[in-house]
């Protein structure tokens, strides 16, 4: 295999799936300060809604993703894409879906 394929390839595997405890802590605060200016503090609602358990409960986890990653046109929702990955926001999903 060609050097540069290979150190392409494991470059990838170190990027997927979960966090490094570092890039948690920064997706933690990204969650608490950025999401939170719209979300509110608590996450309770504000200029955005609600990201309780209870509310994302009845919605897909791709459709969460999806809305993370994309942002939503037409409303204050940014695009997160240029910021974090899917694994990433999948990660940042599981710790609104814990109660």
């Amino acid at each position: 295999m060609n050097k540069w394929l290979f150190l392409l390839f494991v470059t990838s595997i170190a990027f997927a799936g979960e966090p490094s405890p570092d890039r948690k802590s920064t997706l933690r605060n990204l969650l608490k300060q950025d999401c939170g200016a719209c979300h509110g503090l608590t996450l309770k609602g504000g200029m955005g809604p609600a990201l309780l358990p209870e509310v994302l409960a009845g919605k897909s986890d791709e459709l969460l993703i999806s809305t993370i990653l994309e942002g939503r046109q037409g409303t204050a929702m940014p695009p997160w894409r240029p910021f974090i990955n899917h694994d990433e926001a999948a990660w940042l999903l599981g710790i609104l879906r814990k109660p």
